[in-house]
């Protein structure tokens, strides 16, 4: 039985999109970001919008401030907003690529999607037995309540009422 490790892929959410950068990607594969774009340029037709995209500046700001992509524009750094690729578009980054690394690789990055997929679903199990908790409790404070109300009129004491007396009273 082989052992699962995890897998720390560097995805980021852009667009609701969960997403991979392609300096990361081509790490992953074993190639230079410029030997990884130019191969995914030669087939931009297998990179549908939905498979990959580039940054907007705003999207690419949002990144440097959380991930600390290079901001050294027009000093020897990147001048073109970074490519993004969903879970499908790294698998064809694989296919394009067609190496033996590339091969390996493409199986770590879809048991890094996978493995974000099942802790998400995980998640949502979670939540959804919190909400049928919450909502049994709900219905048994209300249950309780009306126990409450209907036993409180025996905790009062009875009035008393004045009894007649026996014998002779002036």
């Amino acid at each position: 039985m082989a052992t699962k490790k995890s897998i720390d892929v560097p995805i980021h959410t852009v667009r609701d999109q969960r997403v991979v950068l392609d300096p990361d990607l081509a790490a992953l594969y074993g190639v230079s970001t410029g030997r990884f774009n130019e191969a995914v340029k030669r087939n931009l037709k297998r990179f549908p919008e939905d498979f990959s995209f580039q940054l907007t500046p705003e999207e690419r700001l949002v990144l440097i401030s959380q991930i600390a992509i290079s901001k050294t524009e027009g000093r020897g750094g990147r001048t073109k907003p970074p490519r993004t690729f969903t879970e499908h578009g790294a698998l064809m980054a694989a296919s394009v690529l067609n190496s033996a690394r590339a091969i390996s690789m493409s199986i770590y990055v879809i048991r890094a999607f996978v493995e974000i997929r099942e802790k998400l679903a995980a998640n949502a199990a979670i939540l959804k037995r919190l909400a049928e908790i919450d909502h049994t409790l709900l219905i048994h404070d209300a249950s309780l309540r009306d126990i409450y109300k209907k036993l409180m009129p025996l905790f009062t004491p009875l009035p008393v009422t004045p009894r007649k007396q026996i014998g002779f009273h002036p």
